[in-house]
């Protein structure tokens, strides 16, 4: 598969999200070619600001392998993570990183670049616009 394959995997979370009225991110993480863990944001369910979907994603991912890191793992996101969770894929030492749309607010690169471990690859912009858009749609309906 490739990384829109993937990302489309993350999308299907992200709507899941937006059909719970939560933030629609959605996240996988795939590991040697097989997807090992799905997340989306569970923050307004779990009343929880730390529960977004890449943090759910880690914790899942680290279960299904047994450690705490992730260097031979993707992580797909369908949002720019933010630093919490940039900080937190430091870490776990994540291989790569590929996500949709960038979050020029609350987005790691402009707020704290350096978070990521440094042999984490990243991949920005895969399905960009997919993902911008059920952002803007979920907004769109809350104001």
């Amino acid at each position: 598969m490739t990384d829109a394959d993937y990302m489309k995997k993350a999308l299907e979370q992200a709507q899941i999200a937006f059909e719970r009225d939560e933030v629609p991110v959605g996240a996988v993480v795939v590991c040697r070619d097989r997807i090992i863990a799905r997340a989306h944001n569970l923050t307004e369910t779990l009343t929880d600001v730390t529960a977004h979907a890449e943090m759910q994603a880690v914790t899942a991912a680290a279960g299904a392998l047994g450690g705490k890191y992730l260097d031979v793992c993707t992580l797909y996101v369908t949002v720019e993570p933010c630093v919490m969770c940039a900080g937190a894929l430091g870490w776990a030492q994540l291989g790569r990183l590929v996500y949709g749309a960038p979050d020029p607010k609350r987005g790691y690169s402009r707020l704290a670049p350096g978070a990521l471990h440094p042999r984490t690859e990243v991949v920005a912009g895969v399905l960009e616009e997919e993902c911008g858009a059920l952002m803007r749609r979920f907004f769109k309906q809350k104001r």
